[in-house]
């Protein structure tokens, strides 16, 4: 847009759900962007809201649900022109949305997204009569350049592929994506291009299944060739890789998450369980024995290595003694970053039919005992990184009222939104800066750290330095 004289509305969004979504909500900002569409923070005065929703569990699908109901009342009350559904809720249960919100203005599915603008054209002129746009699965990976993007300026999340070809028996992804589609090492770095220039310098790679990368299109996995182009990028600081499930471990690959020098030792790996008998439930695709393999090579191989890794307690059938198996494998492996889920019923997923589901109390339960024990890995890993000098990738001033003066960053060991972060002291420090710091305190998941008073070159190695010997650590929050 050049002047207020092209703006053709104003519109708000919600964007829900997994990081991967919203590479789709930013794509979505960017073409109404393009096409004189305003974005302002309030619902209640603009002409259309748009809601990018996820479909993937019941809870997320109630809160989607939630946020739709309270725009439509504020449609109701004369504050909207439309209200726009779009995403994985939107793709997997269509019929559904119509019947429970009738008033919505317009259904889209995950891949009508590239005409937006055109239904926000129809919706501002009063041109009802499309109220859903569904498009099949694309042949090749959809473009995600030109995005206006809603995460920090220095951050962004990379898409390296859609959809997914694992059909685990608990998930609805498939169903909702489709089948797996590699985007072509070439357009991914050329995107990564358009987000350094953009002020990126943290790239977080997302896909359904990270490791499978290129098997479709390339007739074998190419994740390790796709990181060692990134890795030729200017201005890149950290690539951080996300969704790799324990498959497609090549030789090329441990040998460049090892000897990157972008490539952060963070990987995040859901397993969701250990037992074998389980794991076949799932159709997980992989053993004990296997998992077991590739987790002692990595920590093997890869320096300074932090895990993330999810898993989910009472699958339909799961036994007391089942249960304890995953237990024992969290203590003995002492993940520093993991999450646990109870297993949620998907009516449409092969799981749903298993016999033996479980109450929410024993779900709950277990879940109370993983999280129990991995708090005290977590604090843990926290403490041991007490007395060493490491980067921060400043992400802003600290949101809670009595830290006032200090700003909130991440170690490597920590990814946006789902692990911790680290407060930091220092003067002159703005978001997006890369800070030398000395760990000198850890609060709980969070870590405390002190500027170094010779600050490096502002872009640096990613790799963190060995771990020096432990210091007294200073309390810096009053």
């Amino acid at each position: 847009m050049s002047d207020a004289s092209q703006v053709k509305g104003t519109y708000s969004f919600v964007s829900l759900g997994c990081p991967k979504n919203l590479v789709d909500s930013e794509r979505m900002l960017g073409l109404l962007a393009q096409d004189g569409y305003v974005l302002v923070p309030d619902a209640e005065k603009c002409d259309l809201v748009i809601i990018n929703t996820c479909g993937f569990i019941d809870a997320a699908r109630q809160e989607s649900l939630g946020v739709i109901r309270e725009m439509l009342d504020r449609k109701k009350a004369g504050l909207l022109k439309g209200v726009v559904v779009a995403g994985c809720l939107a793709e997997r249960q269509k019929e559904m949305l119509l019947e429970e919100v009738p008033d919505v203005d317009q259904v889209v599915g995950v891949y009508g997204r590239e005409e937006i603008a055109k239904i926000a054209d129809r919706i501002m002129g009063d041109l009802h009569e499309q109220r859903t746009l569904f498009r099949p699965v694309p042949i090749q990976a959809q473009d995600d350049r030109s995005r206006l993007r809603i995460t920090p300026k220095h951050l962004a999340y990379l898409k390296v592929s859609e959809g997914c070809d694992r059909l685990c028996t608990f998930c609805a992804i498939p169903f909702m994506r489709g089948k797996h589609i590699t985007k072509p090492i070439e357009a991914i770095v050329e995107e990564a291009r358009e987000l350094v220039a953009d002020g990126v310098r943290e790239l977080n790679l997302v896909a359904q299944d990270m490791t499978y990368y290129g098997l479709d299109l390339y007739g074998r996995p190419r994740l390790a060739e796709l990181l060692q182009a990134l890795e030729e990028v200017e201005g890149v600081d950290w690539i951080r890789i996300l969704y790799n499930y324990p498959n497609y471990f090549t030789e090329e690959l441990y040998e460049t998450l090892a000897s990157g020098k972008k490539v952060i030792p963070y990987l995040d790996m859901p397993l969701q369980h250990i037992n074998d008998r389980m794991l076949k439930l799932m159709n997980r695709r992989h053993t004990k024995d296997e998992t077991v393999t590739i987790v002692n090579r990595l920590r093997a191989t890869i320096p300074n290595l932090v895990l993330r890794t999810t898993f989910i307690v009472g699958f339909p059938g799961e036994t007391e003694a089942e249960f304890e198996e995953m237990l024992d494998y969290v203590k003995a492996t002492k993940f520093e970053r993991l999450g646990v889920f109870p297993y949620s019923l998907e009516p449409d997923t092969p799981a749903a039919k298993l016999p033996g589901h479980l109450s929410e109390e024993v779900k709950a339960d277990r879940r109370d005992r993983v999280m129990a024990a991995q708090q005290e890995i977590a604090f843990a890993f926290n403490q041991s990184l007490i007395g060493r000098e490491m980067d921060v990738l400043i992400d802003g001033p600290a949101t809670d009222p009595s830290l006032v003066g200090l700003m909130m960053g991440r170690t490597y060991a920590d990814a946006p939104d789902v692990d911790g972060v680290c407060y930091v002291q220092g003067d002159g420090i703005e978001p997006g800066d890369m800070v030398t710091c000395e760990i000198v305190g850890a609060t709980g998941y969070d870590l405390v750290a002190k500027a170094k008073s010779s600050a490096p070159p502002r872009r640096r190695r990613a790799r963190p330095k060995s771990r020096k010997k432990a210091s007294s650590p200073l309390n810096i929050i009053q």
